[in-house]
Order: structure tokens, then C-alpha cells, then sequence
């Protein structure tokens, strides 16, 4: 993964190396992001500790002999700046410390282990929901008040207040049960992705349509549109060469946070479908007072969310060239 971000950041600051006000800002977001990071850290690292019970607390108690030696070897004695401390110090040299669950196993390698299963999920339904997402609003906004406009939305107000859990079991239930034409849960193949894509990429597809036809819905009626008709030109053209890229600004800035969202992997998917990415580790993480887990994966998080938005931010240039990064 590292080398992923290196190779991202490099690329960012050659392509936008030629014009300094640029290089600046890029390096002012990363001076923030540096500071939201820390702050996302400190906060974590507190609600952990300031919440009851210990990591080795469990439904019958252990002798007071092993908790005092489980506690001096994580160093939990220690007063709670020290403890701080010394998690900032690890962190700054790349490690982010051992897990209390998984004896012998470092944070590093477990998220090293379950990343690239949340990733490729995350992938393959953010595709999907720009797939069906941004073309089903264009045309609903097209057809704007007929019966395909009223269907489309009528889709997508249900893929919004449905939850996915919800979505999940019909799927489940239709698909796997019924039908018996996919595989309910597992990760074994191309087969075994189609249940758990879906049901992840439906929610934010649904989204991304309310706000596609929307904003094309606000840009359609703009004098240069009116134009491009008298022009000559169709309406296919119209809608997805001159409006729809107009329309992009209010779509980039909902696709930050998702695409973190969802790349990050989503927990409660990968839960019910038996998918072996993050999500179940982080759920006992949070069960079993895994601190050192728990802080890895809200730190990757955090990451991804901070480098999403910093793309979306220089994206807004290429877009819409009005927009001067300063």
C-alpha cells in the first residue's frame, strides 16, 4: 500500500509541478492533512481508553498474577501519556504496534493480509455505482416530470432508504435461495463477488443518480445549452458532452468520501457475506478492546479519506477550469 500512495504522490506532484501556486496548495492540503490525521489519532487513542472495561476483560476473570503480567508486557500500566507517547513514536516509524487479539501478529501485517480483499470489493462496486449512477441521472433529467424520470427516482429513492442489510437478505433470499443461480456468501471466484458488489454499489449508486439529475437538472436550462441545440446538435450529445460535464462539481465532492467509504471496505457487507477483508477484524477489534487494531484501521481510513478529497480537489480543475486551486 505504500508504495500505491508514494507513486500517487509523485504523480500529483509532477503533474501539477509546472505551476507553483499549485505545488503550494498541494503541499498546504498536506500540511492539514498531516494535522486532521493527528487530531483523528488522539481522539481514538482517548475514547478507547476512556471506555469501560480493558482488552483482557472477559466473562470469567483472570488471575490478577496474568493481567498484571498481559498489562506490563503491552505496557497498559503505564500512565496514559506515556502509553500516548510511545503509540505516536511507534507510529511516526511505521509501526503500529501488535494486536492483543491475535497474539504474534503485527497490525501491519493483518491489514497487509485483509486491505486487497476490501479494495478489490470496493472496486468493483464503485464501478458499478458510476456505472448506473451517473447515467440513469442524466436521463431522468432528461426526461424530466415523464414516467421514466418518476421511475428512476422511485428506484433510487429505494436504494437510498433501504438498508443495506436489508438489501442484502433479499438478495440472499431471491438469488441463493429462491433461484439458486449465485452463492450466498465466500470470496472464491468471479461468481462469489456478484451478491456482495451489488449490494454495496446499489446504496451509493442511488446517490450519485439523485445528484447527477439534479445538477444536470440546474445546468440544462443554462444559455449555452440552449445554444448547442440551435446548433444542430443532439440531444445525446448535448447531455453528455456539454452538460454533463458541468454537472460533475456537486458529483465529485459526494465521491470523495465515498470512494474512501467504500474502498475502506464496507464491514457490515463483508459480515454477512463472509467476505475475508477488514471488516471482520474490525468488528472484534472494537469487541475485544483491540486498541492497536482498532487505531490501525481508523488510521487507514482517516488516510484514504484525506487523499481522496485531496484528488477531488485537483480534479475540480480539470473539470471546470474556472476554478483556480489558490
Amino acid at each position: 500500500m505504500t508504495w500505491v500512495l508514494t507513486v500517487i504522490f509523485i504523480a500529483g506532484v509532477l503533474y501539477i509541478g509546472i505551476k507553483k501556486h499549485l505545488l503550494a496548495f498541494l503541499v498546504k492540503r498536506c500540511l492539514e492533512a498531516a494535522v486532521t490525521i493527528f487530531v483523528i489519532v488522539t481522539l481514538i487513542f482517548s475514547l478507547l481508553r476512556l471506555m469501560p472495561g480493558g482488552p483482557f476483560d472477559a466473562e470469567k476473570a483472570l488471575p490478577p498474577e496474568v493481567m498484571a503480567n498481559l498489562a506490563a508486557k503491552y505496557k497498559l500500566d503505564a500512565p496514559i501519556s506515556e502509553q500516548y507517547l510511545n503509540y505516536l513514536n511507534k507510529l511516526i516509524h511505521g509501526d503500529l504496534g501488535e494486536s492483543y487479539k491475535y497474539i504474534g501478529r503485527p497490525v501491519s501485517q493483518i491489514i497487509a493480509d485483509t486491505f486487497p480483499v476490501s479494495f478489490q470489493l470496493g472496486i468493483y462496486a464503485l464501478i458499478l455505482s458510476f456505472a448506473i449512477g451517473i447515467p440513469l441521472g442524466v436521463i431522468a433529467a432528461s426526461k424530466h416530470n415523464t414516467w421514466l424520470d418518476s421511475s428512476a427516482m422511485f428506484v433510487a429513492m429505494s436504494g437510498v432508504t433501504l438498508p443495506s442489510f436489508l438489501v442484502a437478505a433479499l438478495l440472499i433470499l431471491i438469488f441463493s435461495f429462491k433461484l439458486n443461480l449465485l452463492p450466498p456468501a465466500l470470496w472464491e471466484g468471479p461468481i462469489y463477488y456478484v451478491l456482495p458488489v451489488v449490494t454495496l454499489g446499489l446504496r451509493p449508486a442511488a446517490i450519485l443518480a439523485r445528484l447527477t439529475r439534479a445538477s444536470v437538472l440546474d445546468v440544462i436550462r443554462a444559455d449555452f445549452v440552449r445554444t448547442a441545440y440551435a446548433k444542430g446538435l443532439s440531444q445525446r450529445l448535448v447531455l453528455f458532452k456539454h452538460v454533463l460535464k458541468n454537472s460533475l462539481i456537486p458529483v465529485l465532492t459526494y465521491s470523495g468520501p465515498l470512494i474512501a467509504d467504500i474502498l475502506s471496505g464496507a464491514f457490515i457487507i463483508e459480515v454477512i457475506f463472509a467476505v475475508p477483508g477488514m471488516g471482520r477484524h474490525l468488528i472484534l477489534s472494537v469487541t475485544n478492546r483491540d486498541y492497536p487494531l482498532v487505531l490501525g484501521m481508523s488510521l487507514l481510513f482517516s488516510v484514504m479519506l484525506v487523499l481522496c478529497n485531496l484528488i477531488v480537489d485537483l480534479l475540480y480543475v480539470l473539470v471546470d477550469p474556472r476554478i483556480k486551486l489558490t
